[in-house]
């Protein structure tokens, strides 16, 4: 408004002024006499003549005096109006006051919110498929992020519900609290940038002003995750750790590290079965950080293995050769004709894959890890048919799914990490052989009243329920449900892995399972519906509705009563 100011000063003045001087002109009525124009008659004039509508000359015609001004009122208009929008133009242009108003409707669109969200800060390759994988399993998002071209990519992708997004810093605590990091429906915040301190910044900003929620932070350094862990925060995500430690699952127990892949892949994508990591001697072409946390993982399961890289790496008690990996000396140096596998770890797409390359024309035999950097690459990766691709983004994606949407899906994977290769086996053969690869609906039920609260209700009633019995169709109760449970979690720490069907029920269980979507709604409507469960435990159907219900009362007694009547009666003699 300030600068608003002077330009319209100077045009309510020249109409001010105009339609003074039209008041004061003289003119001529139909009889020659002099008359003068009211305010209101001035004032109408000038209007449709700053308009450019023309009406006419109302109520008479003008004078030549009157049309002397009108002209010079005309000219006088057109630079008011001229100069007046173009300073609005150039203000709506304006960088600060187009932020303003995106920041003010961001405000209002969080302020509204009456849904659980999650608070994204950053909107890369990793906030895309994270944002993608929310809004498959029907949560909301809001975002962050600092490149405006990124946040103007939220409107081209087709989410089904809309993302509220604000160009910001995230470091800035006063933008979290813009973004509802204190909302009460705000259930956690996960911080995604490509800069350690900005997610550093983030989770102590998460830790000091909303302390109950989770917070999910990426960490690429080593001090940068300590620096995290002292303030609390509860989970930190380093991709080339976690993909070393499914690395390391993946030497030991392939089926175990088939398992994990399956069960956290991105809903709705297929997972292709791979084969399994062999035993021998390996190759990792590269030796920084990614490379280095691959052969720590490599020593703790005893594979021998040799390291090329450009330069030579901070303790020499592995092979060490030269160079990058991209040419065929390096490589034979290296051993390839005897390599059981290769990691190309570096951290440059195109050399991964001219790396990947060359090693299978040496040995076609390889099994081939190749990193992928950036996620805009993906075609290329895809046409060349490596064993494992490792995607940072895609990793913490997938562990910030299964941790925000599915809390008792890690402490299961953490027992799976830990039975043996039998068993694992067992278990992924029949469960990929029900549902197939392709990456199923996985979610938890907790037996409380706000969850499941006619199950709840039945437990507390005295009803014994075994998990069978309400792994069946409310449509049929002869119809299985498709879907499985895998992990029953009870606060008396009595947990147990693939519970049994006739498992009894108790309130206050936690049970994880997975399934198609179908049967997951279907698992909530037992759950949830008195009648549908009764059908379920007992095949009766009931009636819905409070008339309804008390009909069939009134009649379920009227025909008691008609059969008591019926029965003969012992007469005493």
């Amino acid at each position: 408004m300030r600068r608003l100011r002077a330009p319209l000063i100077l045009l309510i003045s020249i109409i001010a002024i105009s339609v003074l001087g039209l008041t004061l002109t003289p003119g001529e009525d139909a009889d020659g006499n002099r008359t003068y124009l009211s305010f209101f008659h001035a004032l109408y004039v000038m209007s449709y003549t700053a308009t450019t509508i023309g009406f006419g000359e109302i109520p008479y015609a003008f004078s030549d005096q009157q049309r002397l001004w009108v002209t010079l009122c005309i000219y006088l208009s057109v630079v008011g109006w001229a100069y007046t929008l173009g300073t609005v133009f150039a203000l709506l242009s304006d960088r600060s006051l187009q932020q303003a108003i995106r920041t003010q409707t961001f405000l209002g669109t969080v302020h509204r919110l009456r849904e659980p969200f999650l608070l994204v800060c950053g909107y890369g390759e990793t906030g895309r498929l994270l944002c993608a994988g929310l809004d498959h399993l029907g949560y909301r998002a809001v975002v962050v992020e600092a490149d405006e071209v990124k946040v103007g990519e939220i409107e081209l992708h087709s989410y089904h519900a809309d993302i509220p997004a604000l160009t910001a810093d995230a470091r800035n605590p006063e933008i979290l609290k813009f973004a509802g990091l204190d909302h009460p429906s705000c259930i956690g915040v996960v911080a995604l940038t490509d800069d350690d301190s900005a997610n550093l910044a983030i989770a102590i900003a998460a830790r000091l002003l909303a302390p109950k929620i989770p917070a999910l932070c990426r960490a690429s350094a080593p001090e940068v995750a300590a620096n995290m862990a002292s303030f609390g925060t509860r989970h930190i995500i380093n991709p080339f750790e976690k993909f070393a430690e499914y690395l390391a699952l993946a030497l030991h127990a392939p089926a175990a590290w088939q398992l994990l892949i399956w069960l956290t892949g991105l809903p709705g994508s297929t997972v292709e079965q791979q084969r399994d990591p062999p035993k021998g001697e390996w190759i990792v072409c590269g030796h920084g950080r990614f490379g280095q946390m691959l052969v720590h993982a490599m020593e703790r399961e005893s594979v021998p293995l040799t390291i090329i890289d450009r330069l030579p790496p901070d303790d020499l008690t592995h092979r060490w050769v030269q160079g990058d990996g991209t040419g065929a000396p390096a490589l034979e140096q290296a051993r390839v004709r005897h390599a059981v596998g290769i990691v190309a770890a570096t951290g440059n797409d195109v050399d991964n894959l001219s790396i990947a390359v060359t090693a299978r024309e040496l040995n076609p035999a390889l099994f081939v890890i190749l990193r992928q950097n950036h996620y805009a690459n993906r075609a290329l990766f895809e046409a060349y048919d490596s064993d494992v691709d490792v995607v940072p983004s895609k990793i913490i994606a997938h562990e910030c799914l299964a941790i925000l949407t599915t809390p008792l899906l890690v402490p299961f994977l953490d027992e799976v990490k830990r039975r043996d290769e039998a068993w694992c086996d067992k278990w992924l053969t029949a469960l990929t052989g029900r549902f197939g690869w392709q990456v199923p609906a996985v979610w938890s039920e907790r037996l409380n009243i706000s969850q499941t609260p006619a199950l709840y209700r039945a437990l507390m009633d005295g009803t014994e329920v075994e998990l069978a019995q309400i792994l069946r169709s409310p449509a049929n109760r002869v119809d299985p449900l498709g879907c499985v449970a895998l992990f029953l979690r009870r606060d008396d720490g009595d947990h147990l892995m693939m519970p049994p069907a006739d498992t009894r029920l108790r309130a206050g269980d936690e049970l994880l399972f997975i399934g198609t979507p179908e049967a997951r709604s279907e698992l909530k409507l037992t759950l949830s519906h008195e009648h549908v469960l009764a059908y379920v435990l007992t095949g009766r159907e009931q009636p819905g509705g409070w008339v309804w219900e008390k009909l069939a009362r009134r009649k379920e007694a009227k025909a008691t009563r008609a059969a008591d009547s019926a029965a003969p009666r012992h007469v005493p003699r």
